[in-house]
Order: structure tokens, then sequence, then C-alpha cells
């Protein structure tokens, strides 16, 4: 397949998934597989594209990130350093053991049962807005990005359920799972993109533009959309969706209906 229509459907790939618990690293390993993207190069253009996700964040939430917030960017330091520790120390062997198929499904599925007790259980939320966060909220709701690094499990699923699981409101925790997205993702996508840019030429720069614009105006739709629906709704049909998506990843590979790599 052409490299550019690959980039345009990956690119919406990441935009429609970076910000729902779902797993936008899960979706665009299995979606690469499928178009026959993969391999090292593909795994940094996943990680690069998520770039085009955070600019629609920071346009959306222009008039808070630009505003003089101390507090704000020093709750994001807090939360950012857990995961970057973590990713530094074990993202090559996550990306060599973990970015396949059949490892992200079973994450989906896990992913999905932990939301489904989460949600069975409500809990009281003591802090209703993101301006009422403390840098040890913010400190909690890093950790729980931490298990993120594992692909499939969804960023913006641990950090917005591990949010609310230390007393963070739903709209609170989704809005600071936005607002985490911004140095994660930029730290996360130039890192890896300086890292291996000896796998890319000038001539790569077209396939970047496409992902990383399709990312951005796919993700732009799903933040306006996802503040107005957690106002009135929980997140069991993700757990569903998660868990039936996983089963069905499994029985492809099992079945050979499929051909996964790595199985």
């Amino acid at each position: 397949m052409d490299s550019l229509l690959q980039a345009f459907i990956l690119g919406i790939v990441e935009g429609l998934t970076e910000f729902l618990p779902i797993s936008s690293t899960g979706h665009l390993i299995l979606a690469g597989d499928l178009l026959g993207f993969n391999g090292e190069q593909a795994k940094v253009f996943h990680v690069a594209i998520q770039t085009g996700a955070m600019l629609a964040v920071l346009w959306e939430y222009r008039a808070r990130f630009f505003a003089v917030d101390p507090a704000l960017w020093r709750n994001l330091v807090v939360a950012f350093v857990p995961a970057a520790v973590l990713g530094l120390a074990f993202g090559g062997a996550i990306k060599q053991f973990l970015f396949s198929p059949v490892p992200v499904a079973l994450a989906f599925i896990v992913g999905g049962v932990i939301i489904l007790l989460v949600e069975r259980r409500p809990r009281a939320a003591r802090i209703e807005s993101t301006r009422a966060m403390i840098w040890q909220d913010a400190l909690k709701v890093g950790i729980a990005q931490c298990f993120a690094l594992i692909p499939g499990t969804s960023r913006s699923g641990a950090t917005i359920i591990g949010g609310m699981l230390f007393g963070l409101s739903r709209p609170a925790a989704t809005e600071f799972s936005f607002f985490l997205a911004v140095p994660t993702l930029v730290a996360a996508g130039g890192y890896d993109l300086w890292k291996h840019r000896a796998l890319f030429s000038v001539a790569d720069l077209d396939m970047f533009a496409v992902g990383l614009a399709m990312s951005f105006v796919s993700a732009f739709v799903v933040i306006r959309w996802l503040v107005r629906y957690v106002a009135t709704h929980d997140f069991r049909p993700f757990a569903w969706y998660r868990i039936a998506f996983g089963l069905a990843v499994l029985a492809t590979a099992y079945t050979g209906a499929v051909r996964w790599s790595g199985f």
C-alpha cells in the first residue's frame, strides 16, 4: 500500500483513539500490521504522529495553557516524571517484546476488565476541577500513567481511571489526562524520532505530515465529543469494546483467519 495512504489511515486511527480509554498504541500496532506497515520504522512513526493529537489539545485548551498558571505546569511536570523515567529505562525491552498484536490483545482484555471493576464501585470525588489539584494528586496520576507503557493498556485509560481512583471527578480526570498528553507525547515522539533518525530520510517528511495532520483533525473532534460524553456517561462501553476487540484478535490469531505478526 502507498505510504501516504498508510499514513492517512494511521493518522485517523491515532487521533480517534488517543484520548479514549482504548489504547491508541494498541490500535496503531494492529492497524499497522493489517496494512503491512510494521517493523522499527513503523514503531517510530506510531509514536511520532501522537504529536498531532497533542497539538489538538493545545489548540482546544490554548487559553489555559498559555495563561500564567504555575500550578498547572508544576502538576504536569510532576505527573510526567514517573513514566519518563521508566520509559527511558525499559522502553527498548517493551518495544522488543510487547509491540505485537497478541500482547496488545491481552492488554486490551485486562484493561477492559479493570475499567468494569472500577465502574462497578463508583467513588465520591474529592476534587471536582483540575484547578484544585495539588502536586501529590498529580504524582498519583503520573504513577498510574506508567501502566500505559504496556502497549494496549491506554495512556488515557490509565490516567483517567487512575485519577478517578485517587479522588478526581470524571471530568477532572479526563481534562488532566488531556493536559498530561502534551509533555508525554512531545517527549516520547521527539526522543524516539531523534534516536531512530537514521531510519528516515527527507523523502519521508510527506508521510509524517499526512499522519500528523490527520491525527490533529480526528483528535480535535474526539476531544470535544469526550468532554460532553463524560458529563453524563461512564466508561463501561469502552471496557466492553476493549474486551470484545481483544478476544477477536486472539481468536483470529489462533484460527489463522488473520496472519498477525509475531504469532
